[in-house]
């Protein structure tokens, strides 16, 4: 990649990674085939574009370089999950994937997020970047470090095995034992009840909160106004669900059918130690499987 200077201050870079955030969502959710995870993702690929902004990394592109870090991060925690799969393909200088394929790209840009974890890495990628966010064979190139022929490989590969799944089989759920659901149960039960002292109560002293896309908060006194914030806010319902098929909250604006976020509750010795709210990132609750 040619590097240039990006003549942006701190500011300016922050607010043009905050607009491609969704854009990498899309990406990363499909890769690891969970939107929670997918945001993972973008978490860890935002702060190490940071820090090397910090040090004077300049880049021609800063799109594409964000999509090159996302990629990267994305197979270090594939890596982590399973071993990786082989990335080559044999390069044979043919064209068999037609790029311009519309239905395809349709058909894949709508498709949920598990059927893409029956591909391989590089079949995966080359998909979810072409059908689903929209970029050419150079782009996909750029970002994946890899030749057109063997992009075209993948991207046939991979449509070819989409085009045979109706459903993606259901991933094992997590399963609560009673302890574990009546503890959500009963946060539940009191957030609906505003009765938000004693929910202050379940936080442990270290307790984090996250609030996604926006800031996080660590200590018991700073999570517990988050809260207060609630307390004064009417017409929000919560509810036990699942999302990615985890145990989660499930948060209702104005008693909507359709959640318009969810919570992620993470306990200790039955405190909670970490609260995950997607209140701001609704590009994860819009990609997620909810339930």
């Amino acid at each position: 990649m040619n590097e240039q200077p990006i003549d942006r201050n701190r500011e300016e870079f922050e607010d043009a990674a905050r607009v491609l955030r969704p854009k990498l969502h899309r990406y990363c959710a499909r890769m690891a085939g969970s939107s929670i995870d997918g945001e993972d993702i973008v978490q860890e690929t935002l702060l190490k574009a940071t820090l090397a902004y910090e040090r004077g990394t300049t880049v021609d592109s800063l799109e594409a370089w964000l999509f090159r870090i996302a990629h990267n991060t994305a197979l270090d925690f594939l890596r982590k999950r399973v071993r990786l799969e082989a990335l080559s393909t044999t390069e044979q200088d043919i064209d068999i994937a037609d790029p311009t394929d519309e239905v395809a790209r349709r058909e894949n840009a709508a498709i949920g997020l598990r059927p893409f974890m029956k591909l391989s890495p590089a079949e995966r990628s080359s998909v979810i970047l072409m059908d689903v966010v929209g970029y050419s064979l150079r782009e996909i190139g750029d970002i994946m470090g890899t030749t057109i022929p063997a992009i075209k490989a993948s991207l046939h590969r991979g449509r070819a095995r989409l085009a045979t799944l109706q459903d993606a089989a259901e991933d094992e759920e997590t399963v609560l034992n009673r302890e574990e659901q009546a503890r959500l149960e009963r946060y539940v039960e009191l957030f609906n009840a505003r009765d938000f002292d004693t929910v202050r109560d379940m936080l442990a002293e270290d307790a984090r909160l996250d609030l996604v896309a926006r800031q996080s908060l660590v200590g018991k006194p700073f999570v517990g106004k988050y809260f207060t914030k609630y307390g004064g806010r009417d017409g929000w319902r919560l509810a036990v669900g699942r999302v990615d098929g985890r145990p989660a909250v499930l948060s209702h604006e104005n008693n909507s059918p359709t959640p318009t976020n969810f919570i992620l509750l993470d306990w200790r010795g039955g405190q909670i130690v970490r609260i995950r709210d997607f209140y701001f990132a609704p590009y994860v609750t819009e990609a997620a499987e909810i339930g």
